[in-house]
């Protein structure tokens, strides 16, 4: 990993970026079963609901320019879900291989354990994704079952691997505070 990558929490003024890289992804990968970029603006709308809740959202950047963000937030709903989390990190196409996504879940990883969350859910696009299932392998991440053929996009049907880890002693114990604002 090259020293000169910090992560931080991410800003408004990082819509831009995290559009772009997006974009990226939605258009050209698997890993999220979005067809369309967003534009800026909906990513500062999604970045803002993130934040509200009190979830984290960081960015890695090097020299000033954005490589990836990565984030937590609700995993469902219903009130029942509200000590699990669902993660989500993009890297630029061009900052792959060099960290960056491993750097930014980590850092997502110690701000939920610091928030009392006692899972975390990895739904990754496409079972052949080997990169963001080892980068949640290499963390500590568990299989935990794989939908088939549950979206079709680029010609294809593609899978949703499902991963999970537990923090702060995951069902071993009842949990404390209330736990993720689902409002």
């Amino acid at each position: 990993m090259d020293q000169s990558v910090i992560v931080r929490t991410s800003t408004p003024a990082d819509a831009d970026a995290m559009a772009a890289i997006y974009g990226w992804h939605a258009v050209h990968g698997f890993g999220t079963f979005e067809e369309a970029a967003p534009t800026t603006a909906d990513m500062a709308a999604r970045r803002a609901a993130i934040v509200a809740k009190g979830l984290p959202h960081f960015i890695a950047e090097d020299d000033g320019g954005v490589l990836g963000f990565a984030y937590a937030g609700p995993f469902r709903p219903r009130a029942a879900y509200r000590y699990t989390v669902e993660d989500s990190v993009y890297v630029a196409p061009d900052a792959v291989g060099r960290g960056v996504g491993r750097l930014l879940l980590a850092q997502v990883l110690r701000a939920c354990e610091n928030l009392g969350v006692r899972q975390v859910m990895a739904v990754i696009g496409d079972s052949g994704n080997a990169a963001s299932i080892g980068l949640h392998r290499s963390l500590g991440f568990e299989p935990a079952g794989v939908g088939r053929n549950l979206g079709f996009k680029h010609g294809r049907w593609v899978d949703i691997v499902w991963m999970q880890k537990a923090l702060n002693g995951g069902a071993e114990t009842a949990p404390q505070g209330p736990g993720v604002d689902l409002s």
